[in-house]
């Protein structure tokens, strides 16, 4: 069965008001929790085991100035050969200096949203940008073999939607083996920490 972007219609504001306004997803492969908290920097004896409720709530309302976390606040968990890391309004996923670190050795695939619906889709190979998405600017000029036909999907049959209602889900799906189902966020047991902010 061919996935769709309804398939994600789950995440929508009405059921994650505080993550789908404005969040960060990323898989890498072939890490633990605390692998790749140690390879951000951190350190996993400071991070602590969270639901998602509880993981959402700490974002918004952990230590630091104005109620924010000092650095980079997220939740990862081991999905398969993957690590999954939710973060509520961050932008680890995002930040191209890191991801592209992080990807060293493996496969890194993330999306993210802001609150003004700036979007974009990233997937990286041991440091090298395969294909990337941001909305407003278009994609990668060339779209690699492993996506054309999900791409060719997307442009002819839901061109009108924007990556966060569907098609960054469908693209991370096929880049990663990953089906995410609110049962896999929602049950999950996160490593929540913060890692220093990138200088």
């Amino acid at each position: 069965m061919i996935a769709t972007p309804d398939d994600y219609a789950w995440f929508s504001y009405e059921r994650f008001p505080d993550l789908a306004e404005a969040y960060c997803l990323t898989y890498v492969r072939g890490l633990t929790p605390e692998q790749l908290v140690t390879r951000l920097g951190g350190r996993p004896e400071d991070f602590t085991p969270m639901t998602l409720d509880e993981l959402i709530k700490a974002s918004y309302s952990g230590p630091g100035t104005y109620g924010t976390w000092d650095g980079m606040f997220f939740g990862a968990v081991a999905i398969g050969d993957w690590v999954f890391i939710v973060e509520p309004n961050g932008g680890l996923g995002a930040d191209e200096g890191i991801i592209t670190s992080l990807s060293a050795g493996t496969r890194l695939v993330s999306h993210f949203r802001d609150v003004e619906g700036v979007e974009y889709f990233y997937w990286i190979e041991d440091g090298e940008i395969r294909f990337c998405f941001i909305a407003d600017d278009g994609y990668s000029e060339e779209v690699p073999d492993e996506v054309a036909e999900t791409m060719q999907r997307i442009d002819s049959d839901y061109r009108h939607l924007y990556p966060s209602d569907g098609p960054a889900f469908l693209l991370a799906e096929r880049l990663t083996g990953i089906t995410l189902t609110p049962e896999l966020l929602e049950g999950s047991t996160y490593l929540c920490g913060a890692i220093p902010e990138p200088r």
